[in-house]
């Protein structure tokens, strides 16, 4: 492992402090009885409740004043001052714990737990009075600290943000330190699940548990992930979705159920898809998709609310309102309203031919269903900025909702579309047994004809039906799109703690013969290194006088008296 020189002077610390008997990760229980937040929106109109305050949180600045000094923490809530002076914190003769500990041996990054009494400095500065300081946690990895300066205008510019979206997801918890502001986005994400279930719940609906680990895959039109259980010796498939469990439910006997579920689908990554996702599920016994519509619409208004105190959001430049009633198109009046086209008496060939005309992809595995979902995905989606339910599908997209009570070649589902995306699926659902094997049988004809999507035929799924379900209608909602849209965020890789990433490329250091073959002397290679450039390409990258610079200076601090500085012209030469 290539450690930094940083790295290695907090290791090295580390050992100096249990030197001293400093054990740099207690285990002790350290009490907190106060918060950042709590004090700086209290102490003013309650001085007294903060005399004996217990606080602890990560080390994020300091200012050293000789006997006496400022710092920064930073806990769950927020930064907070603190005001350290060595007589306070080391009562006797011995001072090492400011003079030695806190002063040579603590560090950006660590987290210490402090005593002490609130007061306001001299600037009017809410700040801590340490009196007892205590080292919780040694940091061995330097914090990426952002810095931010005035330019004479008087604007702040920031240098050495941690901005860069890889690093970001790949390290949420530095993301999480260092841009403390993005944790509004997780909080407000925990929020609008809290809304739903409350929502749900209070309505007399039951939350449950279905399995993760199934025999067969179904609810959904998607690629699964497949594992194999050992013992069992089966084939086994993360859930894509637990629709076909939940219903079971009902055919059980329940007349709501619910589930926040996560879900897992094999599938192209984008910044509107990641292979695993959550959503909610709801089945609700003896009602219909129209009833559905009405449930939506009232619960997103009561989560917009909750969330915001209003009906209207901000989403990136548009300001999108929840307020109900929403608009409503039917598909294909929403394709015709786009495309000036009338596609509902339209057979496969001739949506074919369609499709080409406005330019949409396609492939010979779509059918009729695909090909009708394409156009609209194409034509209609983006441009569905305020919610709006789009209702009527084909039958061939929705082999699991029940046909249209009046209208032929229909089947009774909508999809809230916001943002120019859907941000939820809803069906009357099918419970005609007969009906259903039809279906799942005309699923597996597509399957055949290449759609790795296409659903597969649950036989116990059947059999449930085959005992009775009543009428039935079920819900999806996309919590990570919702998220999305609540808390004006670009991707869902924002609002997913830890999204998926490709593995993280491992840095293959290079040689001691090839850095010679650019005619670095070999006695200069571990200086070289000790700088962080590990490949050729990094070193090939500098600019030549940083490089002698850098090299000379390192060369001091790492005392090789021996070794002859490279001249700016050897430099210049490796760099050519």
């Amino acid at each position: 492992m290539q450690l930094s020189e940083q790295e290695l002077q907090r290791r090295k610390v580390r050992e100096e402090l249990l030197g001293m008997g400093v054990n740099p990760y207690p285990a002790e229980l350290f009490e907190i009885t106060t918060s950042t937040n709590l004090i700086l929106e209290k102490f003013e109109s309650n001085p007294d409740d903060f005399k004996e305050v217990s606080i602890a949180g990560r080390l994020m600045s300091r200012r050293l004043m000789g006997s006496a000094s400022f710092a920064e923490i930073q806990d769950q809530e927020g930064r907070i001052q603190i005001y350290l002076r060595r007589d306070d914190i080391c009562k006797d003769e011995d001072k090492s714990l400011y003079n030695d500990v806190f002063k040579r041996k603590m560090d950006i990054g660590d987290i210490i737990g402090i005593k002490g009494y609130v007061f306001t400095t001299k600037v009017g500065e809410i700040s801590i009075h340490v009196e007892e300081l205590r080292l919780l946690t040694k940091s061995l990895k330097p914090l990426p600290v952002v810095k931010e300066t005035e330019d004479e205008e008087g604007n702040v510019q920031t240098h050495d943000a941690f901005s860069d979206p890889e690093q970001r997801y790949r390290q949420r918890y530095v993301d999480l330190v260092v841009n403390p502001e993005i944790r509004k986005t997780f909080i407000q994400r925990t929020q609008l699940v809290n809304s739903m279930r409350e929502y749900l719940a209070d309505k007399g609906y039951l939350e449950v548990e279905t399995p993760i680990l199934q025999p067969m895959y179904g609810g959904a039109a998607a690629r699964p992930f497949k594992t194999h259980h050992n013992t069992l010796d089966m084939t086994l498939y993360l859930r894509i979705a637990n629709e076909l469990y939940l219903k079971r439910l009902i055919v059980g006997g329940f007349d709501g159920v619910f589930e926040f579920s996560k879900d897992f689908r094999n599938e192209g990554m984008s910044r509107f898809h990641n292979p695993e996702f959550t959503q909610v599920e709801l089945y609700v016994a003896y009602k219909d998709y129209e009833w559905m519509m009405g449930l939506v619409e009232e619960m997103v208004e009561k989560v917009t609310i909750d969330l915001h105190g209003t009906t209207k959001v901000q989403v990136g430049d548009k300001v999108i309102n929840f307020q109900r009633p929403w608009k409503r198109f039917t598909m294909f009046e929403a394709i015709e309203h786009f495309t000036g086209i009338d596609i509902s008496e339209m057979d496969e060939a001739k949506l074919r031919e369609t499709a080409k005309q406005l330019e949409v992809l396609m492939d010979e595995t779509m059918g009729k269903g695909k090909l009708i979902d394409e156009i609209f995905g194409e034509k209609c989606e983006a441009q569905l900025i305020q919610p709006t339910f789009i209702t009527d599908y084909p039958v061939e997209m929705s082999p699991l909702a029940k046909k249209h009570r009046s209208k032929e070649g229909l089947v009774e589902r909508f999809e809230a579309v916001c943002n120019g995306k859907e941000i939820c699926n809803a069906f009357s659902e099918l419970n005609d047994p007969i009906d259903q094997r039809q279906r799942f049988e005309e699923q597996l004809e597509l399957g055949k004809r290449g759609d790795d999507e296409a659903m597969t035929l649950d036989e116990d799924f059947l059999r449930a039906l085959e005992y009775g379900m009543p009428p039935t209608a079920g819900l999806g909602v996309g919590i990570d799109r919702l998220s999305m849209i609540m808390t004006n965020s670009h991707s869902i890789q924002d609002v997913l703690l830890f999204p998926q990433m490709r593995p993280e490329k491992k840095v293959n250091t290079a040689t001691n013969e090839e850095y010679e073959e650019i005619g670095v002397r070999p006695e200069l290679v571990p200086i070289i290194q000790k700088l962080g450039y590990l490949t050729i390409t990094s070193l090939k990258e500098l600019n030549a006088a940083k490089l002698h610079n850098d090299m000379c200076g390192m060369r001091k601090k790492m005392k090789l008296k021996d070794i002859q500085n490279p001249t700016k012209e050897e430099v210049e030469l490796w760099l050519q």
